[in-house]
């Protein structure tokens, strides 16, 4: 069982017996660096509240920063809730990953397949994995107004029609892994939320994570802030759940990504589902689109990662190389996804040939490019 500590705790020349003097820094080090990434950053920000956690060979610690609740001044914890936004994608893509090892999903059948209503639109040409690349030929990042809910959201989908061919441009978008994910538990015979809180985040082992924030976990669910500093959580959408909907802990959170790190430890099903996620489908501007997750050989550039996560390339159209045949999970690669909603930041990443990964959760939206920022010097300061 893989250990954790808050920051304070943690045994240093245990670490060292165990992975070797000089491969990983020392707790004060790690802290001062930390430390000099992220106060600057709250203070710029204005983030009332900010958790960072690390994971080093399955060794894991926690910074804690501010408070959750503003009113109620509760600090945050590494068992605080936050909103993750489109790190959702990832749980979605691995649910979905998990309908392709149990037989019940084809990445390569067209997306009208497994739901009828769609039978006859232009998602009789447009394939499950089209959906979840954002390669259907144009779906925009957000659902227009009048189809953001529920029973407005499929006739959009029969009407809509792509601005270019399915398979020769990414444009990041909700709808499409919204879609991806609504399919994939169609496929389960389920409807999302059910198959996601009972049947997949059970199997990876996450106890406090989840699309409904049950009454029992509210005092630990932080309160999000707008960029005008008022008080905001994320609100009621079409495919919520799917794109953005997941709320957790960076303890929960942190667990999740040494699963990705090494899904050894899973049942069989899963472990398939973690590789179709890291599976390499194409390239864009020197990333590799997984499904949810993005890909960068390592080491890779700070400018890189930043240039990955920008807003262009989340709100332009860019033309994509598939990889042919699909390029099979990389250990010398990191591995990444940032998540946003109104009031929550949230940066995961991680590289599997080192074993180590860095989660950053935030109670406010803030700039992708300083979460990328914090976690690379976190990453390099943990190999020196």
């Amino acid at each position: 069982m893989p250990q954790h500590t808050r920051f304070g705790m943690l045994n240093f020349s245990a670490i060292a017996l165990l992975l070797g003097a000089g491969q990983c820094l020392a707790a004060t080090d790690l802290r001062a660096v930390v430390d000099a990434s992220v106060k600057p950053l709250m203070q710029q920000q204005a983030i009332p509240g900010l958790v960072v956690g690390v994971v080093q060979n399955g060794k894991t610690q926690y910074f804690n920063y501010g408070v959750a609740n503003q009113d109620a001044r509760q600090p945050v914890s590494e068992d605080t809730l936050f909103e993750i936004g489109s790190v959702s994608k990832t749980f979605t893509a691995t649910l979905a990953g998990y309908a392709v090892a149990t037989g019940e999903l084809t990445l390569s059948a067209p997306a009208s397949q497994y739901l009828p209503a769609l039978r006859g639109s232009a998602f009789e040409h447009i394939s499950v994995l089209n959906l979840g690349t954002y390669s259907a030929g144009g779906l925009p990042l957000q659902f227009p107004r009048e189809a953001d809910n529920t029973q407005h959201m499929l006739s959009y989908f029969q009407r809509w029609t792509p601005a270019f061919t399915p398979g020769t441009q990414r444009l990041y978008s909700n709808p499409s892994l919204g879609l991806f994910g609504y399919l994939a538990a169609h496929s389960l015979k389920q409807p999302f939320d059910q198959a996601m809180e009972k049947t997949l985040l059970p199997k990876l082992g996450l106890k406090h994570t989840f699309i409904t924030v049950p009454k029992s976990q509210m005092n630990l669910y932080a309160q999000g802030y707008g960029k005008d500093g008022k008080p905001v959580r994320v609100g009621p959408g079409a495919m919520d759940s799917e794109a953005y909907g997941i709320k957790t802990s960076a303890s929960d959170l942190l667990h999740y990504v040494q699963a990705n790190l090494d899904p050894t430890r899973l049942e069989k099903p899963l472990q398939q589902a973690v590789t179709t996620t890291h599976t390499g489908y194409y390239t864009v501007n020197g990333m590799t689109q997984g499904l949810g997750w993005e890909m960068y050989p390592y080491p890779v550039p700070r400018d890189v990662l930043v240039n990955g996560n920008s807003t262009q390339m989340a709100m332009e159209p860019h033309p994509v190389k598939w990889l042919t045949p699909a390029q099979p999970p990389r250990a010398d690669t990191l591995v990444n996804k940032t998540g946003s909603t109104s009031g929550f930041g949230a940066y995961v990443a991680y590289v599997p040939s080192k074993g180590l990964g860095v989660v950053i959760l935030a109670n406010k939206n803030y700039p992708n490019e300083e979460r990328v920022k914090v976690a690379h010097a976190i990453l390099e300061a943990m190999q020196q």
